[in-house]
Parts: C-alpha cells; structure tokens; sequence
C-alpha cells in the first residue's frame, strides 16, 4: 500500500504574512510539519506544494519533495482541496503510480508530531474507513444566540441544574493537524471529507496558526518543548575546531552585581568535562567574544581554550583565527547565541544554538539543542559529536 503525505503551503497569507516559513522554536512551520510526515512509519514520501520558491526551498531542506502549484490555485480563495488534486494529477510519480491514501498535513497546525499522523492513519485502515481527522476533546459549554436574542445551550439545558464538564457528552474539536483519504474516493468527491469520515483523538493543543496572536499563544505554549535538531550522515563533516560564543552559551545570560560592584556569573561544571573529552581528540578550541570580559577570559583560561574578541565584526576575527590554524571553514564547529553570531555559524561546517537562543539564530543552526544557554551546552555538544563520530581522525 502506498501513502504518501502532501503539505499544501501558499506564499501568500492574510493574517499573518510569511508565517510558512517564519520560525517557531528555530524551525520554520513548514520544516516542523515535513519532518512530522517523515518521521511517520507510514509515509513514503512528502510533498510540498507551493506557489513559493521560498517555502519549496525550505521544505526541501527538511526532507521534502517541490511541486510548484499554479498562481490560479494560490490566491486567497483557493482551496486546499484544489492544491491536493493538482499534486495527484500532476507529480508525474504519482501519476505514475497512483498512491492508495493521501496524508494531508497543514503548517498552520504547528504541534503535530510523527505519532499523530500514525494515529490517524491506523484507524483509517482498522475501521475501514475512506476518510479520517485529527480531533481533540473539547468539554465546554456551547451557546448560540435564538430567535429572540436569548442564549440557547447546543450541548447543556440552562434551565436545569448545572451539569458537571465530565458529564456532558464527549465532543472534539477538528485541530486542522491531519487528514488521511483514501485517493480515488477523495478525488471524485473533491473533500477531504469523503464517504466514512471517522474522528481519531490525539494528544495534541486545538492551536492553529492564522493570526499574530494565535503565533503569541503558540510561542508561549512552545517554551518547554526540548527540540533536538538533526544531522543526516551527508550533513556530518569531520570537525577539527570547536568555537563558541561566551553568554548564551557558556552561561545562561544572568550578571551578578556584587555589592562593590564587581560582576559575578554562573558556569556549569559538566561544560569542562565535555571540553576535557574534545581536547583530548585534539579538538582546536575557541572562546569568540564580542567585547573583552575579564569573566571570559579567565573561564577560557581554566577551560584551555583560546580566547579572541571584535566588538563589530566577530567573523573577521574567526577568519584570521582559521587561516593562523590551518583550517577549512568545514571543519569548524559553531555554537551561537546572539544575533552577532550569525554570519559566523553560516560559515562554518556546523552550526548549533542552545535551546533558549533567539528564534533567528535557531533558524540559522544545523542543530537546536536540548539544554539551553549555561545548562551544559558544551557537554551536550562534546557528546553529540564524539557518538557521531564527527571529529578528524
């Protein structure tokens, strides 16, 4: 049985421009979405349709195959619908060799995870079903407003006795996540509803992304979400050099004003056992500041790491440390955590931020880790490239 997954993304967006490929958590809506559907035990392949050579590009970055769709179904009022017909009957490898269920995946439903769309799917084929949705409870008190401008109760009788929440009827709420159908049933009915739609209950937030404040309750939902970037083995070069910035990363951004007005920070210990396991690979380290800080200076000192700083250009800095070192841009490893760092981590052969970095600088690293600035980054990082094997030999 072949399934495959399609994400219909527009250029174009009313409420919220460019929210496609806007950044949530460091991974733009589109890049979360595509590797949801990749990481499905069903889903052969992914595809993205668009209008945007932006969002093609970025969701090729993520695992996922382009299909330009026509500007006449891209407007405002097209239908998600019309973009999934246009894919079957046009991706000459699905015309080709038709796929038997259809997986629909919208960016606008930022919280879906691999297991969801595996959730939908399995009761699609176990209740043999042509159509099935993603749906979360819902257990409140339903109105709508009578003939006589009077409130009348959809799911409760406001003329009894107020009922328990547990206690009224079981209803869901269509979170605009996943949808799966069976092909030749949804395209001759033109509806992701199509013959027996079944709901299946996930474990996931109501929250779609339409509007600046449904990003605002997004972002605030999002803030304890650990989310690991990844690294494919053609992604994995041979590291001889480690840099870092110095706060954000070695510490969690906190000064400490001494009563005589000296400044103290917070350092985590497990970052020196991570650094002591590098150096003794004959890993190259680099502390790389914007300004001189004697705390940093000193840290770099007890961590055995070179120490170098530029207040405007922190690149021309690292380049002159690269040329003085031997070393091709491929071989040295980033971890940023300031807009600063930007330009550097685009240069080198891999980039990485710590959970709590600027939602620009995660979208720029290869990597978003688990711990965040001063919780251990560095040892987080020392393991991640040890078990991977990434440094030179």
């Amino acid at each position: 049985m072949k399934i495959v997954a399609a994400i219909p993304a527009r250029g174009g967006s009313v409420g919220l421009p460019g929210k496609n490929i806007r950044p949530l958590n460091g991974i733009p809506l589109v890049g979360r979405t595509v590797r949801a559907a990749r990481g499905s035990r069903f889903v052969s392949e992914v595809f993205v349709s668009s209008d945007s050579a932006e969002i093609l590009t970025v969701g090729e970055k993520y695992g996922a195959k382009s299909v330009l769709r026509p500007a006449e179904l891209s407007g405002p009022t097209a239908s998600s619908e019309s973009a999934l017909i246009h894919l079957l009957q046009n991706e000459p490898s699905l015309v080709s060799e038709p796929p038997d269920i259809l997986v629909f995946l919208q960016c606008t439903a930022p919280f879906t995870q691999a297991h969801h769309v595996d959730h939908v799917v399995e009761a699609l084929l176990a209740k043999e079903a042509t159509s099935a949705i993603s749906v979360v409870d819902d257990h409140g008190f339903y109105w709508e407003v009578g003939p006589n401008g009077e409130g009348v109760g959809l799911n409760h009788d406001p003329s009894k006795q107020r009922v328990r929440r547990q206690d009224i009827s079981a209803r869901y709420r269509e979170n605009g996540a996943v949808y799966a159908m069976r092909v030749p049933e949804f395209l001759e009915a033109g509806n992701r509803y199509c013959g027996k739609t079944i709901l299946v209950p996930v474990d996931s937030t109501w929250i779609e992304i339409d509007t600046s404040q449904d990003w605002d309750m997004a972002e605030a939902f999002i803030r304890s979400e650990p989310f690991t970037g990844f690294l494919t083995e053609t992604e994995t070069p041979p590291l001889r050099a480690l840099v870092t910035a110095f706060a954000g990363v070695h510490t969690d951004n906190t000064i400490f004003v001494n009563r005589d007005g000296t400044e103290s920070i917070v350092c985590n210990r497990y970052d020196e056992i991570g650094l002591d396991r590098l150096l003794g690979r004959g890993m190259l380290l680099l502390m790389l500041d914007r300004e001189e800080d004697s705390l940093a200076v000193q840290r770099a000192r007890k961590l055995a790491m070179d120490y170098k700083h530029h207040l405007f250009d922190k690149m021309e800095t690292l380049s002159d440390w690269r040329d003085k070192k031997g070393l091709d841009w491929s071989e040295i490893a980033y971890i940023g955590a300031d807009i600063a760092d930007l330009d550097c981590m685009k240069a080198c052969g891999l980039s990485i931020a710590p959970r709590n970095a600027p939602a620009e600088v995660k979208a720029t690293a290869t990597v978003v880790l688990e711990s965040a600035g001063g919780a251990g980054v560095l040892n987080e990082v020392a393991e991640l490239l040890i078990a991977r094997g990434m440094i030179a030999v």
